[in-house]
């Protein structure tokens, strides 16, 4: 089993970060370009995977009281994992990701792992931000 986890501070308030992103409908705008998640009857989501073209069933549960996402596959449990947001005073956020890979077929590697988490963060970040500066404006 490999595991990695990536943290990023954002201007915001917790609930304005976590609304971003547990909106389903918005999850392409930061999550890695390669996937693709497409809601069904909840919390059953599809994930489309560009590089192999494949379409993966999982799970996606929002927990908002919590502000903390969880994700992994369904059928063959080959990953899972979770966001965590959490509030750190002065109208800022950490954001925690953390993946869990089951199974070597799945696991991208460290590098790539760790690459595609900074990444989404920075990608949220910015969602986040233009978020927050029209709620402003």
């Amino acid at each position: 089993m490999s595991e990695y986890e990536r943290s990023r501070t954002m201007p915001a308030q917790p609930e304005q970060v976590f609304d971003q992103a547990a909106d389903v409908g918005r999850l392409d705008a930061w999550m890695p370009d390669a996937l693709h998640v497409r809601a069904e009857e909840p919390p059953a989501v599809t994930v489309h995977e560009d590089a192999t073209g494949e379409d993966t069933s999982a799970l996606l549960r929002a927990e908002r009281d919590q502000m903390r996402i969880e994700w992994g596959t369904r059928e063959q449990g080959g990953y899972t994992g979770w966001l965590q947001v959490a509030g750190i005073g002065s109208g800022a956020s950490e954001v925690t990701v953390h993946l869990s890979f089951f199974e070597d077929s799945h696991d991208p590697g460290e590098r790539a792992a760790c690459e595609a988490l900074d990444s989404s963060l920075r990608r949220l970040e910015e969602q986040v931000r233009i978020r927050v500066d029209n709620a402003a404006g």
